[in-house]
């Protein structure tokens, strides 16, 4: 069983309650009814970044400057880019294998797992899309995963999003990696509305929750 993670503060600004991890206010996802999605500003001493792209970007824009100018704004895959550029002059990056797919200026491009800093990792992960990257962020205290909607929480369980143009046997290989990463805290870009925004989660717990999934995409399911 995972702990479920709430912000001590909701306004129409950021939001925060571990250490570093500053939310943005939430926006409904079009396509799925009942779900919002949030970016995260990182806080870090090495250059504050934001993960994942969202329409509380430009809703929170003011207090992000204040915290102090983002670096880049890495988004997970390409669906983020529905929600255009947000109200801010930053880097955006993504992986080049959705790049094609995103009508938005892109400052840069990954493909390859690798370190931003000591604290920040990227992690391609494909199969919800092709260039789907995982990023993992040690803040001193906990590893927070952000896995974008590759993986998200519907009723307590830990879910896949299998599309019509996903790749199956690479999204299990992406989930079968991923139990081998060290991390304590999940945070998805998509969230039932009135849902936490992260999850606290043991590796035992997390290798079981991903094991559930591959069994049943390996079945056949979507989710």
């Amino acid at each position: 069983m995972t702990d479920e993670l709430t912000f001590d503060v909701t306004s129409n600004g950021l939001q925060s309650t571990i250490r570093g991890l500053h939310g943005t206010p939430s926006a409904p996802l079009p396509f799925l009814d009942g779900v919002v999605v949030r970016a995260f500003v990182l806080e870090r001493p090495q250059g504050n970044v934001i993960v994942y792209n969202a329409p509380g970007i430009s809703e929170a824009a003011d207090e992000i400057r204040e915290m102090g100018w983002p670096e880049c704004l890495l988004m997970n895959h390409h669906h983020e880019a529905m929600y255009g550029a947000p109200r801010l002059d930053l880097p955006v990056w993504i992986n080049e294998a959705d790049r094609a797919d995103v009508d938005m200026a892109i400052a840069g491009t990954f493909s390859e797992r690798h370190m931003i800093d000591d604290d920040l990792e990227v992690i391609p992960t494909p199969g919800h899309t092709p260039g789907t990257t995982t990023f993992l962020w040690n803040n001193g205290e906990h590893r927070l995963l952000f896995p974008g909607d590759s993986l998200w929480v519907q009723n307590g369980e830990w879910k896949a999003v299998v599309l019509g143009d996903s790749d199956r046997a690479a999204y299990m290989g992406s989930l079968a990696a991923l139990k081998e990463i060290d991390f304590d805290i999940l945070v998805p870009w998509g969230v039932e509305h009135g849902a936490p925004y992260g999850y606290a989660v043991t590796r035992e717990e997390a290798t079981s929750n991903l094991d559930r999934i591959i069994g049943r995409l390996e079945a056949g399911e979507n989710a």
